[in-house]
């Protein structure tokens, strides 16, 4: 059976992307990047802190790891909570212990819900990324644009009351975007996001706002991906994103720096049975000539 060949035609189709945000380009032809202390590879390790009410909702989509069962569905709310009682703090002890900084994306919620960890991240110095107000907060293209900038606003917004900066950067829940999404995240004043997956280098966009920095965080990477949908082991996951750091390592000696985002959940690499393969990992990457750990914004170069 053969397309309809309207079914190629609509209004954004062009090279690249299908949109005119920016233009193409190849990786390996871009002027080389040199990242502070002349670092080849850049690790940004990106913690999602969220809060899942007991109720999910399913306009536009449910949320990727949301309740699933007839309320109250306390298995699965209970498990997610464990991440924010602790999982989190024993990935601020293997943050400290090789003294890395890291993104973390925060709902509104938690900044309301649990302040204690607002103010624990920041004297801790790592930064605070915008993540939605909860996770029900998702976005796709079909909500109301004014539904749209509420979340974007109020999430930073309430993480800004919360720590006394507004967060320059954002995460959307399963890196979904609306077509607007680009553009109301410049004019609420964001200078980088974390949605689109489609390099391993920041590049820039404009919109009919101003521009904006995408940080590439690599969905196939994360603890979730390998984790829980895969089925990995823990020191599965640990091998990959040595192996993974072991190829852009060599990349960047021929092609100037590279990027390798570590995308983690505190409830799932948080438990006891796992917690000890991520320290095994930072401690390794630590080690690593060459190698610094970022945050999204300083790679990004917002912060």
């Amino acid at each position: 059976m053969s397309l309809d060949p309207a079914y190629l035609a609509y209004p954004h189709r062009a090279e690249g992307m299908d949109h005119d945000l920016y233009h193409w380009s190849n990786l390996f032809d871009r002027p080389p990047i040199v990242w502070p202390g002349e670092a080849k590879l850049a690790v940004s390790v990106v913690i999602s802190l969220e809060w899942f009410p007991i109720t999910a909702s399913d306009k536009p989509f449910r949320a990727p790891g949301h309740m699933q069962t007839a309320y109250p569905d306390y298995r699965h709310y209970t498990s997610r909570e464990y991440g924010t009682r602790i999982g989190f703090y024993r990935m601020l002890d293997a943050l400290a212990a090789v003294g890395a900084k890291a993104s973390v994306a925060v709902n509104g919620a938690i900044a309301e819900r649990y302040p204690a960890l607002l103010r624990d991240i920041v004297a801790a110095g790592h930064e605070i990324v915008a993540h939605a107000t909860d996770m029900n907060a998702t976005i796709a293209t079909g909500i109301a644009e004014e539904e749209e900038r509420a979340i974007i606003r109020s999430s930073l917004d309430m993480l800004e009351k919360a720590t006394g900066r507004r967060p320059a950067g954002w995460l959307s829940i399963a890196r979904s975007q609306s077509w607007n999404t680009p553009r109301l995240l410049v004019e609420e004043g964001v200078c980088y996001m974390l949605d689109w997956v489609n390099d391993e280098l920041p590049y820039r966009m404009t919109t009919v706002a101003g521009g904006i920095v995408n940080v590439p965080l690599n969905h196939e990477l994360s603890d979730r991906q390998i984790i829980t949908t895969q089925q990995h082991s823990a020191d599965s996951y640990r091998v990959q994103i040595e192996d993974a750091a072991d190829w852009l390592m060599t990349e960047a000696v021929g092609y100037g720096g590279r990027m390798l985002p570590l995308h983690l959940t505190p409830y799932i690499m948080g438990l006891p049975y796992r917690i000890g393969a991520l320290e095994t990992l930072l401690q390794g990457l630590a080690g690593r000539e060459g190698l610094s750990f970022l945050t999204t914004g300083d790679i990004a170069g917002c912060i």
